[in-house]
């Protein structure tokens, strides 16, 4: 109990640091929640401030979702997944739901991914090409984002089968989840034919 309390603590105060709200304030001294969509992750400070500021915005959300899995693992549990997978689902929580920031956020697609990525790197690295890919094609960052956390979910869930542990599937289950729900305006702004393409500035 105490491990998946410290796991848990971990994880949500390292997701909750506000990367996107920091890099808005530095390049501009932006209000990142009064731009765009009013999320703080890496695609709405791309439309905000641009490449530069997106890349470092990206770099900090994927740390604190790995660092968070990497303490939980190398020095709170290092035998028990589910300690882990207690650290990286806070740290997608602390991302979107940010202790600092009055409890606004981002998505939690890039955190998760960082989170993630200590689990199953190659897994998690194929998920994300895909999902690059599909940006790339259709020039909509939410559907590369949700097909593939879609993707990374099946995947872990295939981990799970194959290590005949649990709480791999949980883990996708669970973030997958999360993740494709913060996503639901996204979705019907998709089916409505209004949602912004990659490269559109925000207003």
């Amino acid at each position: 109990m105490v491990q998946a309390i410290l796991a848990a603590v971990v994880g949500y105060v390292l997701g909750s640091v506000p990367t996107g709200m920091v890099v808005a304030r530095v390049y501009r001294n932006v209000d990142l929640t009064a731009h765009g969509s009013g999320r703080t992750g890496a695609t709405n400070v791309l439309r905000t401030l641009g490449t530069g500021a997106a890349a470092i915005a990206f770099a900090g959300d994927f740390l604190k979702g790995m660092l968070s899995v990497l303490i939980a693992k190398y020095l709170i549990a290092p035998d028990n997944t589910w300690i882990w997978m207690i650290a990286a689902i806070a740290a997608v929580v602390g991302h979107s739901y940010s202790l600092f920031i009055g409890f606004r956020g981002g998505r939690g697609v890039v955190t998760g991914f960082g989170a993630s990525v200590v689990a199953a790197p190659v897994l998690m690295l194929i998920a994300f090409a895909i999902g690059i890919g599909l940006v790339l094609l259709t020039r909509y960052v939410s559907v590369g984002s949700v097909v593939g956390t879609i993707l990374a979910g099946l995947l872990m869930c295939g981990l799970a089968y194959a290590q005949s542990d649990p709480a791999w599937a949980l883990w996708g289950v669970l973030i997958g989840g999360f993740i494709v729900v913060a996503h639901k305006d996204n979705i019907e702004r998709l089916r409505a034919g209004t949602e912004r393409k990659l490269g559109e500035r925000a207003l």
